[in-house]
């Protein structure tokens, strides 16, 4: 099975609401991973926006970036500029997309909303893309 890391800075919002689509609509092609440059915790925020989608993250935990299974991974996915910039070099043959989303901590929660949905719909175009 292939492997899809979602890297964003904290690991706290953005990368754990990926893994929480990402265990949904991929988990049938890749194992799906998060983790953040550094660890902030996880975002009581993002765990009630992603409820509101029938998604329970509330067992995610913020973890840092494991080299071990970032140099395996297939797909890494960056959902910020400080992840893209920070993060260890891209190992070669291994495919990076980078999905520039606003931070939606310390925001109300509309933001997290529209972050959410977002990311979703980045999710559903890789699942296609998968499929086609």
């Amino acid at each position: 099975m292939k492997k899809l890391y979602f890297l964003c800075t904290g690991n706290s919002c953005r990368s754990q609401i990926a893994e929480g689509f990402g265990q949904k609509y991929l988990a049938d092609r890749y194992e799906v991973r998060s983790a953040g440059v550094e660890t902030h915790g996880l975002n009581p925020d993002a765990v009630t926006v992603m409820a509101e989608v029938g998604i329970d993250i509330s067992s995610y935990t913020s973890k840092r970036i494991d080299l071990d299974y970032f140099n395996a991974a297939d797909l890494i996915i960056t959902l910020c500029g400080d992840a893209r910039d920070k993060c260890p070099m891209i190992p070669a043959g291994h495919e990076h997309r980078h999905w520039d989303l606003p931070d939606p901590a310390r925001q109300s929660l509309d933001v997290f909303r529209q972050v959410r949905d977002d990311i979703e719909q980045y999710i559903l175009a890789l699942q296609k893309e998968e499929t086609t």
